[in-house]
């Protein structure tokens, strides 16, 4: 370990490696070091297909140090503080490393704190979450026998905003398959207010969710869990709008306490976690109100720090935090740390927020939603090689590109830091 690096990146996951990797490749001399605690990596879009009992979870994990561009340095500590007016960041160990460049890159944590009683339901095993732990998801799914079948999300920014929506066409394809669906009710609830923001997208999914009969919940926000009586509670956020309360004969068993409380039995739980920036990042300097790096959304260049740039899902960008975004990203992160060493602007403003979500309809079944900063439909081109027209229309070739190209790709390609 040295004092001081030409460029310091926090965070060994995609974003960071991605970055540190295109940059390597664009200038091997360049002094990179990433600073990530964690020994393993893992391929977390593929945890959705895990819960659903339809990919090896083992295969989704590799050790860092095998991720590791060789020509970057690795230190295996924490970060704790900032000091960007001094260019330094300080490490677990107590130890200050001082820095040209900073990429800050260190994702996003859960908090289970935020909803009552969910810190509780998941020690328990009441509440599953692809997002903690997939493989215990397909348990729980496993043993269903009937009854409610609950699917939620924050109110909070979460890591690819159509996962908690995924695995529930997933579990209700499952239960169709084996003769569940006529014991069951299906349930989507969302704080949202439509189930995707991108039209088109949203239009193909309205289909899916009557095909499987789904109870569709826009404007409930979960707030609170009991774990004994296996009750979730939601509020309504705009319960002057919502006409989904207590309604179809209340099969569900909901029950309305005041204006907007509305509590829903479960006999299972499926809930992505409030999710925040991580605490070093939340209580710096560095961060805008809502608590997450201040950046220009479309140079990702700190709006106060000239010598700091952000990527990835800590990030204060208005688009969905997914891997497929710091694909986007990450060049024009790279380019801009370039201009600048070589005493240029980082004029780099190339990212329009650029995001995809690969929404896994059931199973052999998927749509792409590709997007940016405006929630126009964008496909990629290249998807007519695969002889896909349309990719916001279900396809079996979609799910292959889902379930064994992007894999290949992002191991094999992104991690390296090709152009993919």
């Amino acid at each position: 370990m040295k004092a001081h690096y030409q460029i310091a990146i926090i965070g060994a996951g995609t974003a960071g490696i991605m970055t540190a990797a295109q940059l390597l490749k664009k200038d091997k001399s360049l002094d990179v070091v990433i600073v990530d605690p964690a020994d393993k990596h893992y391929y977390q879009p593929a945890w959705t297909l895990v819960g659903a009992g339809t990919y090896d979870f083992d295969k989704t994990e590799k050790r860092i140090r095998d991720l590791i561009p060789e020509q970057a340095e690795w230190i295996q500590d924490s970060v704790i503080s900032f000091y960007p007016e001094e260019n330094k960041i300080e490490l677990k160990k107590g130890i200050k490393i001082s820095y040209n460049y900073l990429v800050v890159a260190p994702g996003l944590v859960n908090d289970l704190s935020l909803i009552e009683g969910l810190e509780d339901a998941v020690k328990k095993g009441v509440v599953c979450s692809n997002y903690i732990d997939p493989k215990y998801t397909w348990e729980c799914l496993k043993n269903f026998k009937g009854g409610n079948a609950v699917f939620t999300q924050p109110t909070t920014p979460i890591k690819c905003g159509g996962a908690p929506q995924k695995i529930m066409y997933l579990a209700a394809d499952y239960l169709r398959r084996n003769g569940l669906d006529k014991k069951s009710n299906v349930v989507f609830a969302t704080p949202g207010t439509v189930i995707f923001g991108v039209k088109r997208i949203a239009d193909t999914l309205m289909k899916v969710i009557h095909r499987y009969n789904v109870h569709f919940k826009p404007f409930y926000a979960p707030v609170k869990i009991d774990a004994e009586q296996k009750i979730v509670y939601f509020k309504s956020v705009a319960p002057d709008d919502n006409n989904c309360i207590v309604n179809e004969g209340n099969v569900l068993g909901e029950k309305q306490q005041g204006d907007s409380l509305i509590e829903m039995p479960f006999d299972l739980l499926h809930l992505a976690p409030p999710q925040t920036a991580p605490k070093f990042v939340k209580e710096s300097v560095l961060v805008n109100e809502a608590g997450w790096l201040d950046v220009d959304i479309n140079s990702l260049q700190h709006k106060k720090y000239p010598n700091i740039f952000g990527i990835g899902d800590v990030a204060a960008l208005p688009t969905a935090k997914t891997g497929a975004a710091i694909r986007k990203q990450a060049p024009v992160v790279v380019d801009n740390i370039l201009k600048l060493i070589k005493g240029k602007a980082a004029d780099n403003k190339s990212y329009q927020g650029y995001s995809s979500c690969p929404l896994v309809t059931g199973y052999g079944k998927m749509v792409l939603a590709e997007f940016n900063y405006k929630n126009e439909f964008t496909p990629d081109p290249k998807l007519k090689m695969m002889l896909i027209g349309d990719s916001s229309k279900e396809h079996w070739r979609l799910w292959l590109l889902k379930k064994y190209m992007l894999p290949y790709l992002y191991w094999h390609k992104m991690m390296n830091g090709e152009d993919v």
